[in-house]
């Protein structure tokens, strides 16, 4: 279901994958199978998405993300687990927020949004193992066809995963007991985007992107509550 909402509303799996997965692993080994499930995502998606990306903004947007990246998976071995999830938490209830209820609030299509962009979703991406909305919203104003837009999307994405994956790795939020899940998430990830594509084709993109952001919202305030029990 995550991959699934994650194709047609444009704001990648982790959103909701990594809140769900908390309910099962501790979240440093969330973060670390997040990042190996979402370099697969990302291969699945350029399969299917494959005509045509963004050279610019893959440098422009890309590389500040790929570089904070790096910086926010570092830093998050300093970072209580609880005080990730909870900043987690707030972060989705925000973002869902502003999306829902400023319809208006758009980001302009220049360079130095598109390099902000990237450096803000990098880095929290790193940081709570989730930026695609933030990318997603960036790449939104740059009015591209939506083929391009994931596309170019999921490369960004992959070069931020491929990156992150091997400082959670050397943080040891990669565990042997959970290589097992690669094969499963690789299933899931082809399944999941064959039937987003499919669904983007029949149904308003507009229309889902709302039910996704109320989902957000929802899942946000699960976490906080679930949090905030465990205090």
């Amino acid at each position: 279901m995550a991959e699934i909402l994650g194709t047609v509303g444009g704001f990648g799996s982790s959103l909701f994958f990594i809140p769900i997965a908390s309910y099962f692993l501790d979240f440093h080994s969330v973060l670390g199978v997040t990042a190996m499930f979402h370099v697969l995502s990302n291969l699945t998606k350029i399969g299917f998405f494959h005509k045509g990306f963004d050279k610019k903004l893959i440098v422009t947007l890309g590389i500040p993300a790929v570089v904070f990246v790096i910086i926010g998976a570092y830093l998050s071995r300093f970072i209580a687990t609880k005080w990730l999830e909870m900043s987690l938490a707030v972060f989705l209830i925000l973002l869902s927020s502003c999306f829902l209820f400023f319809k208006n609030f758009v980001i302009k299509p220049t360079t130095f949004n598109s390099v902000s962009g990237g450096i803000t979703s990098g880095f929290i991406a790193g940081i709570l193992g989730t930026g695609g909305a933030i990318r997603g919203m960036t790449l939104a104003a740059f009015n591209l066809k939506m083929e391009v837009f994931i596309a170019t999307s999921a490369i960004i994405d992959l070069a931020i995963d491929s990156s992150r994956t091997v400082v959670y790795g050397l943080n040891g939020y990669i565990h042997k007991d959970d290589l097992y899940l690669i094969p499963i998430l690789l299933v899931v990830s082809i399944i999941g985007t064959f039937i987003g594509k499919k669904i983007l084709e029949k149904v308003s993109e507009e229309q889902f992107k709302k039910t996704v952001l109320i989902l957000i919202l929802i899942t946000g305030i699960i976490t906080a509550v679930r949090v905030l029990q465990t205090i």
